[in-house]
């Protein structure tokens, strides 16, 4: 079975072609048989995590380094949002409880101000 919407492959179909027996020979092995590698390998490549001489050192210092400036960099507050997420950084969970609490004091007495209003 095949796709309805799909092309239709070149040969129509499979068996149409003369086919081997099971006691045949197999089909002669194609010329291409062969890998493109070079038989002859000049280096001897490095051990996994060996010695590579000092520049692992410098690697590393560098690397540190780059990570302290970053760390210090994004410390630094950018702009009007930057500055207020500072802000929400500083809040104790006490201030964060009690702001959330006066604003929804403050949205009960407009809903309740809204409804002596509206009363009939």
């Amino acid at each position: 079975m095949g796709n309805i919407c799909g092309k239709g492959s070149k040969d129509s179909d499979p068996f149409s072609q003369p086919g081997r027996t099971l006691g045949s020979a197999p089909p002669p092995p194609s010329t291409n048989a062969r890998s493109s590698i070079p038989p002859n390998i000049k280096s001897q490549g490095r051990t996994l995590g060996g010695p590579l001489g000092g520049d692992t050192e410098d690697a590393r210092r560098a690397a540190a380094q780059a990570a302290e400036e970053r760390a210090l960099k994004s410390r630094q507050p950018k702009g009007k949002l930057g500055s207020q997420l500072a802000k929400e950084r500083q809040q104790t969970r006490t201030d964060t409880l009690g702001q959330a609490s006066r604003e929804e004091r403050r949205a009960r007495d407009a809903d309740t101000g809204a409804e002596a209003r509206n009363w009939n």
